[in-house]
């Protein structure tokens, strides 16, 4: 409790955030590789399957999500009978949901950061002898800055801001899967206006926050380049 405040749904927002985004970094940073270099025919085929939980409603991935995590689902019934994990109305599942509904914003950003290096600098690694795995990370990563940052940031705050997916594939268990986004839903049901309106300022202005520190960020990067 802090002044009387439950501060357990954000904390498991926060570590539900932190975690996805992790996950999602370490996923998303060869894709978004791979895409911003490849001219395979099929790109756009995969840019639009990357960028579908952008446009679909979150109850629709929701519901696929808890469809396949179920333990009636081959997935689902595959980790309760072996390891006994159960995949829905647990931490483990919305960390699961919150990796396939996030993980455009983190493709994207980092694939834009790519995409705008200069090609030139990119040949000069690979004449150099370096291989493609070495000019990703020592030579690519750390010219996209701002767009990595975004990348983190952006992503961490999505996650932290997820209500619909996280409802139907982690309930609201109380320390377990109930985030802030679910507790502020419940004091509106309950006619909880004081709370509702404590929970929401909060995530308001740890929102405004995040977007400040990317924007700044991206701005002094942008001015410092300018004037080098």
């Amino acid at each position: 409790m802090f002044f009387g405040l439950d501060m357990d749904p954000f904390i498991i927002s926060f570590k539900l955030a932190g975690i996805t985004t992790l996950i999602l970094f370490l996923i998303a940073l060869p894709i978004s590789w791979w895409l911003s270099q490849t001219k395979c025919k099929c790109k756009p085929f995969i840019e639009a399957i990357v960028s579908l939980p952008i446009v679909l409603p979150p109850s629709v991935i929701g519901f696929y999500i808890l469809y396949a995590l179920s333990y009636n689902s081959p997935i689902g019934g595959f980790f309760d009978e072996v390891f006994g994990i159960k995949l829905v109305f647990n931490f483990t599942g919305l960390v699961i949901a919150s990796c396939f509904y996030s993980f455009p914003f983190m493709v994207q950003p980092l694939q834009s950061g790519f995409e705008s290096l200069n090609k030139n600098m990119l040949e000069a690694s690979y004449i150099a002898g370096k291989s493609k795995l070495q000019t990703l990370v020592y030579v690519a990563l750390p010219n996209i800055k701002p767009a990595f940052l975004s990348a983190i940031i952006i992503t961490f705050a999505h996650t932290v801001g997820e209500f619909g997916v996280v409802l139907m594939v982690g309930g609201s268990i109380p320390g377990e899967t109930k985030v802030a986004s679910v507790a502020i839903y419940e004091f509106v049901e309950t006619l909880d206006y004081t709370n509702a309106h404590i929970y929401s300022g909060l995530m308001i202005g740890m929102s405004f926050i995040v977007l400040l520190g990317v924007y700044t960020f991206n701005r002094h990067q942008s001015h410092r380049l300018g004037t080098a």
